[in-house]
């Protein structure tokens, strides 16, 4: 067997390189991260091929000195990491960047030129090839008294020719970077970005405030359809913009994550925003949202890993219990609530040419229950009421003039008319009306006429009746029954029909695994959800005045009740000044 050896400098910075540079993107990444360190308040970056044969990167940050510089290109060199007590402190890191990895990296793998200038010094270059420094020499870099950093890496892994086959086409790749440029201006609006792809400027972001920054990136309706987070618990702050339910997405791409201004991809955070969601969006679909979580550096690990994407907090189920308290809280003050975009799809249906055979149809535009066509001989049941002296103004979803189809409330407010879903409106109350109960013990318990034993084993028992005090308030009375068997006497009376023994078994796992009684809450909501269809007004159900009206009120006054259980709008607004563009008068 070969005898343990030293790897050489250059074989110890390509292999630093697959970690910390693993293609184009995360090279812009480490640039524009030393960029924003340094002050910079202004950063241009270009690319070439996907970032394969260019990519730079110009700042006006404070810039650095000739002897900086070759410092800098010096592995675990960093100006970034504070000294506490004579020693390297890396439980207080401030910075994006702390390691004094990327530089000698992506010079290890490319070929990489830095030149910079301090406000009081004369501009300097160095150039590294393939992990071979030259310099540092004089630069013509910016002008007079100016200050800043041009960093530029051509012919990215020449010296690694191997990892150029890993590479994606360019188009994946200019992807990759105007995301990772897009999550780093939102993390900084203060900041001027601009973003240049083969001689086009494909982003242009002047700096502004948090919420014009989010929206220029995120799109002007998401800015519209957000909802401000503000919470803080425990010395830790959340802050940032949450779409309405209405307002989601097929896949999560439009979930932008923050830690100390750091963007990352937490499974914690992201689980945590699915849980804060779950009542309101279906499994498929996904929110629109942009949180920032600023903490103490002293209670956040940010390093994981080396890309520094993942982090890890001393208090996991504090940052879990903000973030869904803080989005549910936000989600219930915009009350009944829809996006605007709703609208807006009934606008773009009504607006197509409809085929000879087939009539326009507003509501399987905008995922509500589909209405009968009007060529069809499903009558329409009109019921108008006596209503024109009701005071619109102080009605936000109107006044009920029609019913159509025994399904479709129609209302009228001060600017415009309401539709209505009966069934998937009421459906929502309900389930808010049974989640309000369930929040305040109100959880009926059915005991059984035979007790139910169920066996277990001693340390399941012991997990169990642990909990048994838990359990009551939810409606399950459970009782050792020696040491290898439970009894359960009452149910929760709302879970009908149910396999007791399965459940208690599954609870045990549960308790084990998280300490927790989570899979009974569980049921108890997903059950919830279905008896709340099942009660709630059907479609096909014909309603008199008093309680179309009394609908309208009782969706104004619940929270959510903008959409249905699993997200879909459960009415739709069409002011009028949009209904006469339909026509023409505007």
């Amino acid at each position: 067997m070969s005898k343990i050896r030293r790897l050489s400098e250059g074989t110890v910075n390509r292999i630093a390189a697959g970690e910390v540079v693993e293609r184009p993107a995360a090279a812009i990444k480490e640039l524009v991260e030393n960029a924003m360190d340094a002050g910079a308040t202004r950063i241009a970056i270009a690319t070439s091929n996907g970032g394969a044969d260019l990519l730079l990167v110009e700042d006006d940050g404070i810039g650095m000195s000739a002897a900086e510089l070759m410092l800098a290109i010096e592995r675990h060199a960093t100006s970034k990491l504070p000294v506490a007590n004579g020693e390297d402190d890396l439980s207080h890191i401030v910075t994006m960047g702390f390691r004094g990895e990327a530089l000698p990296s992506i010079g290890a793998v490319s070929r990489l030129t830095l030149a910079s200038r301090t406000s009081d010094g004369e501009a300097a270059q160095i150039s590294v090839e393939g992990g071979t420094v030259r310099g540092p020499s004089p630069a013509g870099f910016l002008g007079s008294g100016q200050h800043g950093t041009r960093a530029e890496v051509r012919e990215l892994f020449y010296a690694t020719p191997a990892r150029l086959k890993f590479l994606k086409s360019a188009r994946s790749e200019d992807l990759a970077i105007t995301d990772m440029v897009k999550r780093l201006a939102m993390s900084r609006p203060e900041i001027g970005f601009t973003l240049t792809m083969d001689g086009r400027t494909t982003l242009d972001l002047p700096p502004a405030g948090r919420l014009g920054r989010l929206a220029k990136i995120m799109g002007r309706e998401f800015g519209d359809n957000a909802v401000e987070i503000d919470a803080v618990r425990e010395g830790v702050t959340l802050t940032g913009y949450a779409g309405l339910p209405t307002y989601n997405r097929a896949n999560a791409a439009m979930q932008f994550l923050f830690v100390n201004g750091r963007p990352v991809r937490d499974k914690l955070l992201v689980g945590a925003v699915r849980g804060a969601y779950a009542d309101f969006l279906a499994r498929d679909r996904h929110p629109a949202l942009a949180l920032f979580v600023a903490c103490d550096p002293a209670f956040v690990d940010v390093n994981v890993h080396p890309a520094k994407t993942e982090v890890r907090f001393r208090d996991a189920g504090l940052v879990r219990g903000l973030i869904v308290g803080a989005l549910k809280h936000a989600l219930s003050a915009a009350g009944h609530r829809a996006s605007n975009t709703v609208a807006g799809a009934a606008l773009a249906a009504f607006s197509r040419e409809p085929s000879p055979f087939q009539s326009p149809n507003i509501f399987s535009a905008v995922g509500v229950r589909e209405a009968a066509p009007s060529y069809s001989a499903v009558p329409l049941s009109v019921r108008m009421e006596d209503v024109t002296d009701a005071p619109l103004a102080e009605q936000p979803l109107g006044v009920a003039r029609a019913q159509l189809h025994e399904t479709y409330v129609v209302a009228q407010t001060a600017d415009g008319i309401v539709i209505v879903d009966q069934h998937a409106a009421h459906e929502r109350l309900v389930y808010e009306r049974m989640k309000t109960a369930l929040a305040n013990g109100g959880i009926a318990r059915q005991p059984l006429l035979i007790p139910e034993v169920v066996d277990l084993d001693p340390a399941e028992v012991t997990r169990v009746t642990s909990r048994a005090a838990e359990l009551a308030e939810l409606g399950l009375v459970i009782e050792s029954f020696g040491p290898d068997a439970v009894v359960v006497r009452e149910v929760p009376a709302m879970l009908g029909k149910l396999d007791v023994k399965g459940l208690v078994r599954d609870l045990a796992d549960e308790i084990a695994e998280t300490g927790n009684a989570l899979a009974l809450k569980e049921k108890l909501e997903e059950v919830a959800g279905t008896l709340a269809c099942h009660m709630s007004v059907r479609a096909g159900r014909r309603l008199n005045a008093e309680e179309m009206n009394q609908l309208l009120r009782e969706m104004e006054a619940t929270p959510h009740s903008g959409q249905c259980n699993h997200g879909r709008p459960t009415y739709v607004e069409l002011k009028l000044s949009d209904i006469e563009k339909l026509f023409g008068r505007r």
